[in-house]
C-alpha cells in the first residue's frame, strides 16, 4: 500500500471506520471516495476558466448515507437493479433473495447490498483507490462466496475509470454498477442537460419497473436519444429504463452516452456492459447535498452500466450467471472535457 497520505476518517459504521480517500488527476480533478458502499461521494473536474465545477450528488457528512441516501455515488450489486419477486432459478433450484423494495422484489443486492458495507482498503497512491469485500455464501440469499474488487483510477486529465472484478466458488449470478448521481452545471434540475444514448433499442418495464421481456426499437418514441437532446420536453415521460448499447466493442469497451450541461462541460460514458440504466432522478427526495445545496427531483440522472434488470428470469437477455473458475470484469469509464 502506498504511503501517500491523500485520507482521512469520515465516519463510523457498526463499529467500523470509514475512510475517505482524495484522488487528483494531473490537471487538477479530484474525487472523494469513501470505503463504505465504495461511494464516489465528490468529484470535481476544472472548467476552461480553472475553476472547478462538482459533477456529483452527495453529502458533507457521513450520517446521511446509511440513513437516507438514494444510492448517492456508491457501487451496486450483487445484482444491479431489479430482480422480480425477489427469486430466480439457478442450476434447477430456487434462489430466494432479500425483497427490499416494497417487500415485493430486490432491487440492488437487498438491503445489505454491496452499497451498503464498508470496505477493505486494498491499495491506493495519488490517483487511484482500490477497495475489496468478502460476501459469504447466502448473503442476501445469493449463493458462492463472492470476492469482489472495486478501483478508482484517473487516467489522463480527466477520466475516471472504474474497474470491478469478482469471483465465486460456487454457481451464481453477478451485476454491478456504479450508482453517481451526474449534474454537470450546479443547476437545480437537469433537464436541460442535451442527452445522448447510442441505442437503437430499450427494454420497457411494467408498474414496478421490471422488464417485460420485450426488446422494442426507440425510433419514434421518447426513449430516442440516438441524437443528443434536451432531456425534458413536452409531455416526455419519466425515465427508469435500460438502453440496449449498440456500439460495438472497441478494446474491450464501447461509446455508450454522452451528457453536457449548460456550462458547456460534457461527459462521454464507455464501458463494457451491455446496457445503460438512464434515471431521470424523478424520485430523489427532498436533501440536503454538498456544500449545503438543496436537492429535490431531477437534481441529478444516473447513466448506469450493467447488464439488463431480471436477467437471470429473462433467458433471451445477456447472461449474468458467474461460474467457479471464471472473473467477472467490467470497466466504464466517465470522461470529462469542456466542449
Amino acid at each position: 500500500m502506498s504511503a501517500v497520505h491523500n485520507h482521512k476518517t469520515f465516519g463510523v459504521f457498526e463499529g467500523e471506520t470509514v475512510w475517505e480517500f482524495t484522488i487528483r488527476s494531473s490537471a487538477g480533478s479530484i474525487a472523494n471516495i469513501l470505503n463504505w458502499g465504495a461511494v464516489i461521494r465528490d468529484l470535481q473536474i476544472p472548467l476552461s476558466n480553472d475553476t472547478l465545477q462538482r459533477v456529483v450528488l452527495g453529502f458533507d457528512e457521513f450520517a446521511p448515507y446509511p440513513e437516507r441516501s438514494p444510492y448517492f455515488g456508491a457501487l451496486v450489486g450483487r445484482y444491479a437493479n431489479r430482480i422480480s419477486n425477489g427469486r430466480f432459478v439457478l442450476d434447477g433450484r430456487t434462489i430466494e433473495l432479500d425483497r427490499n423494495e416494497r417487500g415485493v422484489q430486490t432491487l440492488h443486492g437487498g438491503c445489505g447490498g454491496v452499497s451498503q458495507r464498508v470496505w477493505t482498503i486494498a491499495d491506493y497512491d495519488e490517483s487511484s483507490v482500490a477497495l475489496a469485500l468478502h460476501l459469504s455464501n447466502g448473503d442476501q440469499g445469493f449463493p458462492g462466496n463472492l470476492d469482489l474488487r472495486c478501483t478508482y483510477r484517473f487516467e489522463g486529465d480527466a477520466t475516471l475509470r472504474v474497474d470491478i472484478e469478482a469471483t465465486t466458488d460456487a454457481p451464481t449470478v453477478a451485476n454491478f454498477a456504479q450508482h453517481s448521481y451526474f449534474n454537470l452545471d450546479g443547476s437545480n434540475d437537469i433537464r436541460d442537460h442535451r442527452l445522448r444514448i447510442l441505442a437503437d433499442a430499450y427494454t420497457p418495464v411494467d408498474a414496478g419497473l421490471i422488464p417485460t421481456g420485450e426488446i422494442l426499437p426507440v425510433e419514434g418514441s421518447a426513449f430516442d436519444f440516438r441524437l443528443p437532446r434536451r432531456i425534458g420536453v413536452e409531455g416526455s415521460t419519466l425515465y427508469d429504463h435500460n438502453f440496449v448499447l449498440s456500439e460495438p466493442l472497441s478494446d474491450e469497451m464501447r461509446f455508450a452516452a454522452s451528457l453536457v450541461g449548460s456550462n458547456g462541460l460534457a461527459m462521454q460514458v464507455y464501458t463494457s456492459e451491455p446496457g445503460l440504466q438512464f434515471y431521470d432522478g424523478a424520485m430523489i427526495p427532498a436533501l440536503v447535498g454538498l456544500g449545503g445545496k438543496p436537492y429535490a427531483r431531477f437534481a441529478g440522472l444516473c447513466l448506469e452500466a450493467q447488464h439488463f434488470p431480471d436477467s437471470p428470469n429473462q433467458a433471451h437477455f445477456p447472461s449474468t450467471v458467474l461460474l467457479p473458475g471464471q472473473t467477472y470484469r467490467q470497466r466504464t469509464e466517465f470522461r470529462f472535457h469542456n466542449s
